[in-house]
């Protein structure tokens, strides 16, 4: 499953989260989520960014979320 939405909530709160604390319909189901800010594959160690939304940087991804991220060695920048 793929998830899209933005990267942060409309008052700036981090949305990629250690842990969901919404209702869950399903567990370990989404293996992609695609933001504003970039692309990211669930892993089983956790969030591993794959590519970056053209003018977004490692720093700008990491401080906005509230999980930690992994940077893919492959890493694009989108165009």
């Amino acid at each position: 499953m793929i998830v899209v939405m933005e990267h942060t909530a409309q008052n700036g709160d981090a949305k990629l989260r250690r842990e969901c604390t919404l209702p869950l319909t399903g567990t370990r189901v989404v293996q992609r989520v695609i933001t504003d800010l970039c692309v990211l594959d669930i892993t089983q160690s956790g969030f591993e960014v794959v590519e970056l939304a053209h003018g977004v940087t490692r720093e700008q991804a990491e401080r906005t979320a509230d999980a930690p991220l992994r940077f893919s060695s492959a890493l694009m920048p989108l165009h």
